[in-house]
């Protein structure tokens, strides 16, 4: 299993792969306001490439319940000149894009991005057709409600099947707008108008996403599925980061999404030992 990259590159996903969360934002949950110069992002791009990522997702929207939305412009601002700059220090480098709007996927491909990271799945307007046309492989993430509300009181009858359902059908519909199967992931959407209980529905039932065939992406770094079931702050959610990191790979996702990029890549280290039996 693979993805086709821009300039004829592939990225094997045959194991896990690390995808080091960038955030040019001032309000992210976790690292908000940290990395919102041009040089700063260059220095964490390189520290977390020296620790171990294989992909560097970089967005401009905070995302976190709650959050308000960012207009096109002050995102187009944050996220734009970040990838150019990554892309011209880091040339071999894939990068990922994190956002929503059809115009950001837009200039982010034609900046230098790789691949699009998308929690709403390409229903925005116009979203779907500028990653046809980009033809760039994108991640199609479950989010029930939006930001602002989506924790509130998130409710499933069968919050797995529903969840695989859906993503299921988005996918469809985006291959018969024309994106091709192989270039299509699937999220869950870990801490997207979910539960607590949810959350660890989805996390047990996670081979049944792998089952699909399609790449499956798995976020839950710090999150509050975290949070609350060990009665941590997020800064004191490493460990229980690495746990839900270590269980993802060993069910079969493809794609970890992190913050604490050395330290998970020792867990996907002895995952991929214990898993191939070959040191």
């Amino acid at each position: 299993m693979e993805l086709l990259l821009p300039r004829k590159r592939r990225l094997d996903l045959q194991q896990s792969r690390l995808m080091a969360i960038l955030n040019v934002t001032p309000d992210s949950f976790s690292d908000g306001g940290q990395f919102t110069g041009e040089n700063a992002c260059l220095a964490r791009v390189a520290e977390l490439i020296a620790a171990g990522a294989d992909i560097i997702d970089i967005g401009g929207e905070s995302t976190r319940p709650g959050a308000a939305d960012v207009c096109l412009d002050d995102e187009l601002q944050r996220v734009i000149p970040v990838i150019e700059a990554v892309r011209s220090r880091f040339p071999d480098l894939i990068i990922s894009v994190d956002t929503s709007k059809a115009e950001v996927m837009r200039q982010a491909a034609s900046a230098g991005a790789d691949m699009i990271n998308d929690v709403r799945a390409l229903q925005e307007p116009g979203a779907l057709e500028v990653a046809v046309t980009s033809q760039l492989p994108v991640c199609l993430m479950h989010m029930q409600g939006q930001p602002r509300s989506m924790q509130h009181q998130p409710d499933y009858d069968h919050v797995v099947a529903e969840v695989l359902d859906w993503l299921l059908h988005r996918a469809q519909q985006c291959e018969a707008a024309g994106i091709a199967s192989s270039q299509i992931m699937l999220d869950p959407g870990f801490g997207f108008g979910k539960s607590l209980s949810h959350n660890y529905q989805l996390l047990a039932a996670l081979p049944e996403f792998v089952a699909t065939g399609y790449p499956v992406l798995a976020g839950m770094s710090r999150k509050s599925m975290i949070g609350q079931l060990l009665k941590r702050d997020v800064s004191e959610r490493l460990a229980g980061s690495i746990a839900c990191a270590t269980i993802a790979a060993m069910q079969g996702a493809q794609i970890i999404r992190v913050h604490d990029v050395k330290e998970t890549a020792d867990a996907l280290a002895i995952v991929a030992a214990t898993k191939s039996g070959v040191i």
